[in-house]
């Protein structure tokens, strides 16, 4: 059987770097454009499992699962969400967020085409996975691919739950037919907000590698060196450092600060930084 109803689902922004110098230094344009690949690369995905993190909040309420969280703090009022349920026991459960044509959400942002999570288990249960993958799916213009994999794999020694989140074949286009290529294996330890009725305070510490290649083409692995405080409240990742290594290129890092939920982060490069404001567009896309 299916249940079909209209969800407000919560999400980030997409990021885009500009310079808040104009004068030369050796961090050139060319490390401020990989920085801001990193974080437009990073802020999609995350828009993604914010949206898989609230479908499975609400797969959880029509199972009457022990997740408190209400729809009615939810935020994002345009997607339709199709749950289809097996015809016998409860799982795996498929989830279909349906943005149609398109229509503008949260923080102006424009989403068409569908998400499909499958649900193997209640969004709190060790071992569950949801597995998101997509239909003709455009986020402000970008269209989105891959396979997207979430695994709740218990909690740690700060008995605070951890997920891996897993990225394969992950693929970025552009109105204009460059793209960026980009597969990771993160993990996201939550220490704020899990077991709240308010989805707004949710927080999570994030982890891992990723790589793959730069709208250049140029092959790139980045490490976070420094784990990534995100923040569901926040535009923008509040704090840590990502180093980002090009194929025969000096490595470049991005520090997004010491906490404060805002649109600064710096860059550095051969020793050299400089602090650069975060924007919602992508570079290449800028007018």
């Amino acid at each position: 059987m299916k249940t079909r109803f209209i969800l407000m689902i919560a999400s980030v922004s997409i990021l885009s770097f500009s310079s808040c110098q104009k004068e030369t230094s050796s961090v050139e344009q060319s490390g401020i454009n990989i920085a801001d690949d990193e974080s437009v690369s990073d802020a999609v995905f995350e828009d993604i499992f914010s949206t898989t993190d609230n479908a499975g909040i609400i797969v959880d309420q029509l199972s009457e699962a022990a997740d408190s969280k209400s729809m009615t703090v939810l935020s994002d009022s345009c997607p339709v969400i199709t749950v289809a349920h097996p015809d016998t026991g409860k799982w795996p459960k498929t989830v279909t967020v349906d943005f149609g044509d398109g229509c503008s959400g949260l923080y102006d942002n424009t989403r068409s085409g569908k998400i499909i999570i499958e649900v193997t288990g209640p969004r709190l249960e060790i071992g569950s996975r949801r597995t998101v993958t997509f239909e003709n799916y455009y986020f402000n213009g970008i269209k989105v691919e891959g396979t997207k994999v979430v695994e709740n794999t218990g909690y740690n020694e700060n008995q605070n739950l951890v997920c891996s989140v897993s990225l394969t074949d992950g693929k970025l286009t552009l109105p204009d037919g460059r793209f960026v290529e980009r597969s990771f294996v993160h993990q996201r330890e939550w220490i704020a907000g899990l077991l709240t009725k308010n989805i707004w305070d949710d927080e999570c510490l994030v982890t891992g590698t990723a790589n793959g290649t730069t709208i250049e083409g140029t092959a790139y692995t980045n490490t976070i060196t420094t784990a990534l405080h995100w923040q569901r409240a926040c535009f923008f990742i509040v704090s840590g450092v990502v180093k980002m290594e090009r194929e025969g290129k000096e490595a470049v890092e991005i520090n997004y600060g010491s906490g404060d939920c805002d649109a600064v982060a710096v860059v550095t490069k051969g020793g050299e930084s400089k602090e650069i404001l975060l924007r919602h567009r992508m570079r290449t896309m800028v007018r």
